[in-house]
């Protein structure tokens, strides 16, 4: 096989693949999935909050602040982790890597209850910010979209969950709520590295990580309009 691109066929849809990229680059790319994988996001955002917004959490002592990131890290990560794993033991899930669209069906359904729970918890709390009320509603708008699309192509969940990210902090620099140009030329790096990273160590197809993309906008975007109907 030569060093150009090849074409192959994933569950119907043309993917364009380098079949010998340098090992360092599939190391790197490795990383990076893991740094930002999906299940962190929400922890990184809410850290975020924290540091650069610590106005929105007066009435969060700093012991509230610490058990905050210790109840995302739980329900965003610790559970997610812990279901997969129970999920491949029982044999319900090929993989815990969940490279199937099959794979993916239950753990989406399961995080979802996750996520809305964290969701309907905060926004009936009036110490939290309606930023964090937002940006955990996004999150649970995300899960259910990429369920449904789950039925048509695998879409990138890394894809997803940057997407909402970098929507949320485009919508902070908006309202002047943060130094723009530093958050956002970071935001953008961040994921267009991740999706780089994506297409070099996943079988994921650019459309798979196009429409990932647009799931997360999309999903921030509906928070930020319709969250005070809920």
């Amino acid at each position: 096989m030569n060093t150009e691109l090849t074409t192959t066929l994933t569950n119907g849809l043309e993917k364009r693949e380098l079949p010998n990229q340098p090992g360092v680059l599939k190391i790197a790319a490795k990383i990076i999935s893991w740094i930002f994988h999906p299940v962190f996001i929400p922890i990184y955002v809410l850290i975020f909050l924290l540091k650069e917004q610590s106005y929105l959490f007066v009435a969060l002592t700093g012991g509230k602040k610490i058990l905050t990131v210790i109840q995302f890290a739980v329900m965003y990560a610790l559970f997610p982790v812990v279901t997969a794993l129970l999920l491949k033991a029982l044999g319900f899930i090929s993989s815990i890597y969940m490279k199937t669209q099959r794979d993916r069906i239950i753990p989406y359904v399961i995080c979802m209850i996750y996520y809305f729970w964290v969701w309907y918890v905060i926004k009936n709390q009036s110490i939290y910010p309606d930023e964090l009320i937002q940006f955990t509603l996004s999150v649970f708008i995300s899960s259910v979209l990429g369920l449904m699309s789950n039925a048509y192509m695998k879409i990138s969940m890394h894809a997803m969950a940057v997407g909402a990210m970098t929507t949320f902090i485009l919508i902070l620099a908006l309202q002047g709520a943060i130094s723009s140009g530093i958050y956002i030329s970071a935001v953008l790096l961040i994921t267009g590295l991740v999706c780089t990273a994506r297409l070099v160590v996943s079988d994921h197809t650019n459309k798979e990580i196009y429409t990932g993309l647009f799931i997360g906008v999309t999903s921030m975007l509906l928070a930020k309009s319709f969250y005070h109907l809920f």
